[in-house]
């Protein structure tokens, strides 16, 4: 079969690889309809050492089962199925409170001798805690806002939610990357009433506004931070979402948050340590947040998707086919794309 492998820093390829196969009795054998690129996979796009054996890249896709393991009881061939983008069995100490992140028994794909998401196919490890079945007849309409939810909207309700978004509150949101643009929604969908937004492309301060973003703050830095003081009359925002991970947007998300506030984080943290810490200290700030357990939030996003309540899916703006994602890279990493879906 075929799939995408990272040999390097910007060098990104389309190969034959052996046919994904089961291996264990719980797990299910996916074929990938729909596939994305993640934020995530430009930070080895950037800086990956060069590699003679490449690494297999993906994580978020939606495919039919074609076979499963003896064991495995929640889906079968045939099946239309999101797979969030890391695997978890459903039943350890951690999944059963809603961390699926820290599975006892999960994993990464792409690693141990587990598919990438970015092929034709995929051995998806634990597969009856893992993959959702989808209901039949979905049509392409709806398949973007569907393959979000293996990332991108679970990550966006999470730092929400980490932030305590509430019912009236005011909301600041640091990024207008898909993630952000998420969250907009998920702080939406949580009865904010003031959901500001942090960013300067005009495209996707568009799409913030469709979400349901009330305000824009396109300064930096300081400019930025006396901005949103300004618009919340200079206390701050109850919860922030920081949706980056570079060392100045939690800077910034630090420095807007009003005293007993809430910041989520869920950018992958590129500092060794969190700044302000004094100053977040003695006013009571909550930080919370890490990587979004998204199979815990699916089920509860899911209907809202079907019935169009929500429609993460605008956050998709380039579709490739598998050989043209090697350029779906490169697009994201000049910003010339926002989020790219591969349509197999």
């Amino acid at each position: 079969m075929r799939a995408t492998a990272m040999y390097g820093a910007g060098d990104v390829r389309i190969e034959d690889v052996p046919d994904a196969r089961l291996a264990e009795p719980t797990d299910a054998l996916v074929r990938v309809t729909h596939a994305a690129i993640c934020g995530s996979d430009l930070w080895p796009y950037k800086s990956m050492e060069p590699s003679e054996t490449g690494r297999r890249m993906g994580r978020e896709f939606v495919g039919v089962v074609e076979d499963v393991g003896p064991e495995v009881r929640t889906v079968k061939p045939g099946d239309l199925v999101v797979a969030p983008f890391l695997w978890s069995d459903g039943t350890c100490v951690f999944c059963r409170e809603g961390l699926h992140t820290s599975c006892l028994h999960g994993g990464r794909y792409g690693q141990d001798g587990v598919d990438g998401g970015q092929g034709e196919a995929v051995r998806v490890p634990q597969a009856d805690g893992t993959l959702v079945v989808l209901p039949d007849g979905e049509d392409d309409a709806l398949m973007p806002s569907l393959l979000t939810l293996t990332d991108v909207m679970g990550t966006g309700h999470h730092v929400a939610i980490s932030a305590k978004v509430a019912p009236g509150k005011t909301v600041a949101v640091v990024g207008d990357g898909a993630v952000g643009l998420c969250g907009v929604i998920a702080a939406k969908r949580l009865g904010a009433g003031r959901i500001i937004l942090l960013g300067r492309h005009r495209d996707r301060i568009a799409i913030a506004e469709k979400f349901g973003a009330t305000d824009i703050v396109s300064e930096r830095g300081e400019q930025g931070v006396e901005r949103v003081r300004e618009l919340t009359n200079g206390f701050g925002a109850h919860s922030v979402l920081e949706c980056v991970g570079l060392g100045q947007a939690m800077v910034t998300a630090l420095s807007i948050v009003r005293p007993g506030g809430a910041v989520g984080r869920v950018g992958v943290p590129q500092e060794a340590s969190i700044p302000n810490a004094a100053q977040t200290f003695f006013d009571n700030v909550t930080i919370a947040g890490g990587s979004a357990p998204v199979r815990a939030y699916i089920e509860e996003l899911l209907p809202d998707v079907l019935d169009g309540r929500i429609e993460p899916g605008w956050v998709i703006d380039r579709v490739v086919e598998l050989d043209g994602v090697p350029d779906g890279y490169r697009a994201m990493n000049d910003r010339e794309a926002l989020k790219v879906m591969v349509k197999l």
